[in-house]
């Protein structure tokens, strides 16, 4: 789960630093006093003593081979000393319980999360692919905390979290990895990974785990569309040969790659999307519709406009149509 605030190194450097400080604290005010101090051999103490002495008398040790004999020596412990003493058991004691704390506290939000989170969306890596796909559902107005990303590569993880968005370090291709991603609540699984064994692995574990699930999956190759298709897969994208295209098309066409730009990304311009058909608009003909609409969805059918089948849209019907995304209208989806 994303926790802004400092970073453990950070915050364990800190308290090392403190502990430290109290330490050559007491050994200096021990050795200023170190007339007022006896050791069992009956030798002066040395600054080595005196930090030998801080050190079992912080950690509450006390071999009693150091002690302080006069007044004034013992008036140091107990107003200067004992308090030091305190700070250092409080620093270290506090370390340890803060970690077992922050680990229960992390592990009851987990558990919290996973309680009531429903209809999320999980990306399985964070790579090129899967950081535009999260930032195509970031800008349709999806909530950071309702998408998880899995990966195993704690960098990229972090840079997920740095989002907002909830992460899972692990093998996706394992059950327990993408059930700890909440995958059998989940709307939607994104399998963005570099290798098409590997989505054809985490397609197939994933479609077990949740058989009604919406699955979209990469592939580098044309040939492996096929073993996504049969491992579960509703949507595959090829990734490969979908940028050559459109490298050969802009080589005589180039602004038709701009338009296809600008169709994919939903920032502005224009943006593909989907919506459900009105009431006013059932019985009419999608190619009269005030949107431009490119399909007609029914019955999990896709059909070009000009298919005698939609030629009369019915309800249930959803339009596959062209959306002006403006500044104001950025991420708003039509329903």
């Amino acid at each position: 789960m994303p926790d802004a605030g400092v970073g453990p190194l950070v915050a364990l450097a800190r308290r090392l630093v403190l502990a430290l400080g109290a330490l050559v604290a007491a050994a200096l005010l021990v050795y200023v006093q170190r007339d007022g101090y006896r050791d069992s051999n009956g030798t002066p103490l040395g600054l080595v003593d005196a930090f030998y002495y801080a050190t079992v008398s912080l950690s509450t040790t006390g071999y009693g081979d150091v002690v302080p004999v006069t007044e004034a020596a013992r008036l140091w412990t107990i107003l200067l000393i004992t308090p030091l003493r305190l700070l250092f058991l409080i620093v270290l004691v506090g370390t340890t319980v803060e970690l077992l704390t922050e680990r229960s506290r992390q592990a009851f939000r987990v558990r919290r999360w996973r309680s009531r989170v429903r209809d999320h969306v999980v990306v399985v890596g964070f790579g090129t692919k899967g950081k535009a796909a999260v930032d195509t559902l970031l800008g349709d107005v999806a909530e950071p905390d309702r998408i998880v990303v899995v990966d195993t590569d704690r960098t990229r993880l972090d840079a997920a979290s740095a989002l907002g968005l909830v992460t899972v370090r692990g093998d996706a291709a394992q059950s327990s990895v993408l059930r700890t991603a909440g995958l059998p609540h989940a709307s939607a699984l994104i399998v963005a990974v570099n290798r098409d064994d590997t989505a054809v692995l985490v397609t197939l574990t994933a479609r077990e785990l949740a058989p009604a699930i919406i699955i979209t999956a990469a592939v580098r190759e044309t040939e492996n569309v096929h073993l996504l298709r049969q491992s579960g897969a509703d949507s595959v994208v090829v990734s490969a040969e979908t940028a050559g295209r459109l490298l050969g098309v802009a080589t005589t066409t180039p602004n038709v790659v701009a338009v296809v730009e600008d169709l994919l990304t939903p920032d502005a311009g224009m943006s593909l999307s989907e919506r459900e058909v009105e009431q006013s608009e059932v019985g009419g003909s999608p190619r009269h519709l005030r949107d431009i609409v490119l399909g007609v969805v029914r019955d999990g059918e896709v059909h070009q406009i000009d298919a005698p089948a939609v030629d009369a849209l019915e309800r249930g019907d959803r339009l596959l149509f062209v959306k002006r995304v403006t500044p104001t209208t950025k991420g708003a989806a039509s329903r």
